[in-house]
């Protein structure tokens, strides 16, 4: 599956100069843990960093910094990992494990920004996914019973063209 297929498209940006605590305030405002920091305007908005509340809390309130006086730009990982539109769940997979990142910015083939895929929602989307596998294990087990049930009730009463034995 095409990782374009099951991330959000609805990211929460800003620009370099962004003070921080209007990040913070971004986030709690959308109810998201990151905001990508991003080049360009519009559709041609290309990431340059990103910004998780962790970075906010572990870089700058827990050393006591003056939270104010620093912009995106100054906090933002970069350069950002990111994943083609293109490129399949697996792929997205590989690329969090190996980086060891929770979040990764979908890009389009132009590399501008298209979404953003975490890690819960990828095991959300694996959890479903095996659910509905176990759904058709179960399903088929009782299909299965339930025909084996049907032949041998049919092979007792003695139906005309049944075996008996």
């Amino acid at each position: 599956m095409p990782i374009n297929e099951c991330c959000n498209t609805a990211v929460v940006t800003c620009i370099a100069e962004t003070s921080v605590f209007d990040v913070a305030e971004l986030m709690r405002r959308h109810h998201v843990g990151t905001v990508i920091v991003t080049e360009g305007e519009g559709d041609d908005r290309v990431p340059a960093g990103i910004i998780t509340d962790r970075d906010i809390v572990i870089e700058m309130i827990a050393l006591q910094l003056d939270v104010a006086a620093f912009t995106a730009g100054d906090v933002m990982s970069a350069p950002v990992v990111t994943v083609r539109e293109s490129e399949g769940l697996i792929e997205a997979l590989r690329l969090m494990r190996l980086r060891n990142i929770r979040r990764l910015p979908v890009v389009t083939e132009a590399g501008t920004l298209y979404g953003i895929v975490t890690s819960d929602d990828l095991l959300g989307l694996m959890t479903m996914e095996l659910s509905l596998m176990t759904g058709a294990i179960i399903g088929q087990r009782e299909t299965e019973s339930r025909l084996r049930r049907s032949h041998r009730d049919a092979n007792a009463r003695g139906k005309p063209g049944t075996t008996q034995h």
